[in-house]
């Protein structure tokens, strides 16, 4: 993991050289990148949400975020953290998040805008908690640059015309007794929505016990018992 410290109008990465002669190979291959393809996506999205490059994803929680990273990570993509003080490494390492190939910039400040724009030049995934309401323009903007250089922005927080909104509509934590034992998994029901179609919603574990994200599968009703008359 690299973590960028933002200091009046320069960031420092600390280890200072990590990677990044990797960086600067990657905007040379940039030239004929297309504006929009295919991103690798969780498991646990499976016929709900395909990722594609050049597309903004609005998610609610930390953790949406982290299984939204996980796919594109997991296949050797660049991602950053713009914006979150608190952002839990330990979580999104679980989650499939590759720490080496990932970037923090924990306290962008007013320049949080400028920052998120210089990552997308360089990384495949940039995920940014907004300091402030986002408008319409900075959208827009962001937009344009996300297509011209084939990355992908997840937006922690409103934001101005998603591809899709990823939200939690329900959750409850498992492992806790009366007044005894500690939080061990976390059973979510997710709802995505496109636009204004209607939601599409599947419940995940986010995380597991062994801190896997994963979906839950539809309990199986027990086939009837049919009596057999003998004689």
């Amino acid at each position: 993991m690299i973590e960028l410290v933002f200091d009046h109008e320069e960031m420092v990465a600390t280890p200072a050289a990590l990677r990044i002669q990797e960086l600067q190979e990657r905007v040379q291959r940039m030239q004929g990148t297309p504006a929009t393809h295919a991103l690798d996506t969780h498991t646990v999205f499976a016929g709900l949400l395909a990722m594609r490059t050049g597309s903004t994803y609005g998610v609610d929680s930390a953790s949406l975020a982290m299984a939204l990273m996980a796919g594109p990570s997991q296949a050797g993509a660049w991602a950053a953290v713009v914006g979150s003080r608190d952002f839990g490494i330990e979580a999104a390492a679980a989650a499939g998040v590759d720490l080496s190939r990932t970037i923090l910039v924990p306290d962008p400040g007013d320049q949080w805008v400028e920052v998120t724009a210089a990552l997308l030049d360089v990384l495949t995934v940039v995920v940014v908690k907004p300091a402030k309401q986002v408008s319409e323009g900075t959208a827009a903007r962001l937009r344009a640059r996300l297509r011209q250089r084939g990355a992908t922005l997840i937006a922690w927080g409103e934001w101005p015309r998603c591809e899709a909104r990823l939200s939690v509509v329900e959750s409850s934590w498992m492992g806790v007794g009366r007044g005894h034992g500690h939080l061990a998994a976390r059973r979510c029901t997710v709802a995505v929505q496109r636009g204004n179609a209607p939601a599409r919603m599947r419940e995940m574990w986010l995380p597991d016990e062994s801190l896997r994200i994963r979906a839950i599968e539809p309990a199986v009703a027990a086939a009837p018992v049919t009596a057999l008359r003998v004689g």
